[in-house]
This record gives structure tokens, C-alpha cells and sequence, in this order.
């Protein structure tokens, strides 16, 4: 598969109601066919740092995903709070139609508001392998910090699903175009809309960026539509081959 078709919601989170979000989501997605369905961070229940009232942990949202995907014939991926031994995750699940599924705990906790202390940072840089695409999985603020996203020529897209408020928009929208660019990768930012249980405001910020900073996406109300070429974008690393020009460097865990 050269080309890829994602559809990205950009979701008014209902606070802390999960099944409501649930039904939300299948409403919005009932007549639309992709490769792929993205969820912004802590869709279920919105960003929300009293984790030991909403935190999965009984696979609810996994389990949720698994039909989801099944029923659609597509994958679906999107950051949910869980509780995994005794800890608290900002978790993101890539889950394909077969119920195999992926995950990646969010890396760069936003001490901000204070998630380093409720949730416990993720270790494993995730890149998941679908169709023929390779996905760098990341959440929110991760955009901040390219050398955990910097391209290792180990993927072709990055996913980055956000609770990200109007305040700090252009941030958001700046930092994705230059990891686009500087990683000469597709760039699917996928950003909530609305206004949450904090009186934060978001506004519609979701774009898919192509390798050179172009917004290849398109809209609809809230919902977001990319068609990934492959070829168009193997075509352009050959022509423009940047990358073999990078630092070579090591990440290591103090």
C-alpha cells in the first residue's frame, strides 16, 4: 500500500463521561471508511489529573478500540489515562483490525500542570509498522523535544495526539511543521476542540504536515482527512537527502 487514508477527530472530550465519548466518537465515524482513525490525548475522559478516578483499569478503552477497529476493518489509535501495576499512564494504543495492538506510554510528562506527578514517564520510543507505513507514536508535549522524535530512518510518520489549549496554538502548529521538515516525515498532529473541566479552551489546530511544512490535510467540522503517499514521500527524501547529513548520537537513561 502506497497511500494511506487517515481521518482524524478533533474532539470535543465530554469530561470525564467515557461511554459518552464512545458513542460520540461511533457517531461521528459511522459512515466514513479510512486505513486509519485517530483520537486526541486522554480521549475518553479529557485531561485530567486526578488519575485514580478515571484511570482505565480494566482495559475498557482497549477493549473499546478492538471492536472499534473490527467492525471498521481499520486501525484506531488514541491516548487514554490507565492504571497498570500500581502506576498511572498517559497511554497511547495502536490497535490494527485483527485486535493486535501497540502501545506507547507518553514520554514527556507536562510538569506544568503537574502530570509528572500523578503519571509515571514512558522509557520506549515506539515505532509501529502498519500497511506498509512505519508511525512514530507520540502525545502532546513531546512536539517540545525532537531529539526523542529525531528520525533514525526507522519511520515515516509521526502521530502526535494532544490536549493542546488556544494559549500556546502556534507552538503546537510550529513545533509539527519543524518536525515534519527536519525529519523529512509525514506529520499528523491531531489537536481536541472545545472547552474542558479546567476552563481551558481549544481551538480547531490539527493538521497533517507533509516532509516539506505543506498542510497536505483537509477538513470537515471536526474531522480531519490526509491521504499518505509513500512513494511521493520516499520520491522526495531520494531527491532531497537530507538526513544522511545528521548527527549520529545515542539517548541514554540516567
Amino acid at each position: 500500500l502506497s497511500i494511506m487514508k487517515i481521518i482524524g477527530l478533533s474532539q470535543n472530550i465530554i469530561w470525564k463521561e467515557k461511554y459518552e465519548n464512545f458513542l460520540l466518537i461511533e457517531e461521528k465515524f459511522k459512515d466514513l471508511e479510512a486505513d486509519l482513525f485517530l483520537l486526541p490525548e486522554m480521549f475518553t475522559t479529557g485531561f485530567y489529573m486526578k488519575a485514580q478516578e478515571v484511570a482505565d483499569e480494566e482495559e475498557l478503552a482497549l477493549t473499546w478500540m478492538k471492536n472499534f477497529a473490527k467492525t471498521k476493518n481499520a486501525a484506531i489509535g488514541g491516548s487514554v489515562s490507565v492504571k497498570d501495576n500500581d502506576k498511572f499512564y498517559n497511554r497511547f494504543y495502536f490497535v490494527k483490525p485483527d485486535g493486535t495492538y501497540h502501545q506507547y506510554d507518553k514520554r514527556h510528562l507536562f510538569s506544568y500542570t503537574g502530570e509528572d506527578k500523578v503519571y509515571t514517564a514512558g522509557t520506549e520510543r515506539v515505532v509501529v509498522e502498519y500497511l506498509g507505513f512505519r508511525f512514530l507514536l507520540q502525545v502532546c508535549f513531546d512536539a517540545r523535544f525532537p531529539v526523542f522524535a529525531r528520525n533514525r530512518k526507522d519511520y515515516d510518520v509521526i502521530l502526535n495526539v494532544a490536549n493542546w489549549p488556544e494559549t500556546r496554538v502556534l507552538a503546537w502548529e510550529t513545533l509539527n511543521r519543524a518536525r515534519a521538515i527536519e525529519n523529512q516525515a509525514y506529520v499528523f498532529a491531531l489537536n481536541r476542540t472545545g472547552e474542558d473541566g479546567n476552563n481551558l479552551k481549544y481551538q480547531e489546530s490539527s493538521h497533517c504536515f507533509f516532509a516539506d511544512g505543506t498542510d497536505v490535510s483537509t477538513k470537515n467540522g471536526d474531522l480531519i482527512f490526509a491521504e499518505l503517499d509513500l512513494q511521493k514521500l520516499e520520491a522526495f527524501r531520494k531527491e532531497f537527502p537530507f538526513l544522511n547529513d545528521a548527527d549520529d548520537f545515542k539517548i541514554v537513561e540516567l
